[in-house]
């Protein structure tokens, strides 16, 4: 199976078993990726929570087979992307995920409804 990319918040709702999560399933999770970025905001997420922060990192990277660096090339594509999504609030670290599913031609999984309004070249899932 090819690569997908999880958002931080699919991350999230797996780790709590929130609704959507049943739709990764273990053969998705195989080869699911996340971006360093994403990881970064999941981590603070649950250490905010009262997770150590080797809890956080350990639940954090348990979900996905990589964690891919956030490299200068996303860094310019989740940059220039800002006027694209602006309107819908998408943050740097939405982006990020954005900008990793593009530079890996893999689909992305969200529980964010507002990314199906977006047209940006790489296919979203809502898991919720």
């Amino acid at each position: 199976m090819s690569d997908i990319v999880l958002d931080a918040s699919a991350v999230l709702a797996i780790i709590n078993a929130e609704p959507g999560a049943e739709k990764l399933t273990p053969e998705l999770l195989r080869a699911a990726v996340c971006s360093t970025v994403n990881l970064a905001e999941v981590q603070a997420k649950l250490v905010t929570r009262g997770w150590s922060a080797e809890e956080a990192w350990a639940d954090a990277t348990s979900t996905i087979r990589e964690a891919v660096p956030f490299d200068p090339n996303q860094a310019k594509v989740a940059g220039s992307m800002v006027t694209v999504t602006r309107q819908l609030g998408l943050s740097l670290g939405d982006r990020a995920c954005i900008a990793l599913g593009l530079s890996l031609r893999a689909p992305i999984f969200t529980a964010e409804k507002l990314w199906s309004k977006l047209k940006l070249g790489v296919r979203v899932h809502l898991i919720r």
